[in-house]
């Protein structure tokens, strides 16, 4: 089952490099969620609207994964890595550069994808953290 979800995952590390779409990534479900560096969005309408935003405001993302391990059973999934990842702020030209951890789940939805974008496999939840000396 984990050879079709690897690619999903890295699908959506280049969507987020190309400056495409990220939302139909995600499982449009009010249970959805995505915690990020400095984010916590709850709702498939507040992921929705965050991802749209940080497409428009940001460039340049570079994200050279690490550990990519994917396992799946029964219609749900796992995912974890460790990435490096930069990108450019559109409006001030600053570079930001971290050293992150991923996390998440996806899961099949129940119908199958109807919208163009929309994947077999969807997250449904999804942490990013920066790795940090305590």
């Amino acid at each position: 089952m984990s050879e079709g979800l690897e690619p999903v995952v890295r699908d959506y590390y280049d969507a987020l490099r190309n400056g495409d779409p990220l939302e139909p990534y995600f499982l449009a479900d009010e249970s959805t969620v995505k915690f990020g560096i400095s984010e916590a969005l709850f709702g498939y309408d507040e992921v929705s609207e965050a991802l749209q935003e940080q497409t428009e405001t940001t460039a340049e993302w570079t994200v050279e994964s690490r550990s990519l391990t994917v396992t799946g059973r029964d219609g749900a999934a796992t995912f974890a890595d460790e990435v490096t990842m930069a990108w450019t702020d559109a409006q001030s030209g600053e570079r930001r550069r971290f050293e992150t951890r991923w996390s998440g789940t996806l899961v099949r939805p129940e119908e199958k994808p109807t919208q163009a974008g929309e994947h077999e496999w969807q997250f449904a939840t999804m942490h990013v953290s920066t790795a940090g000396d305590l």
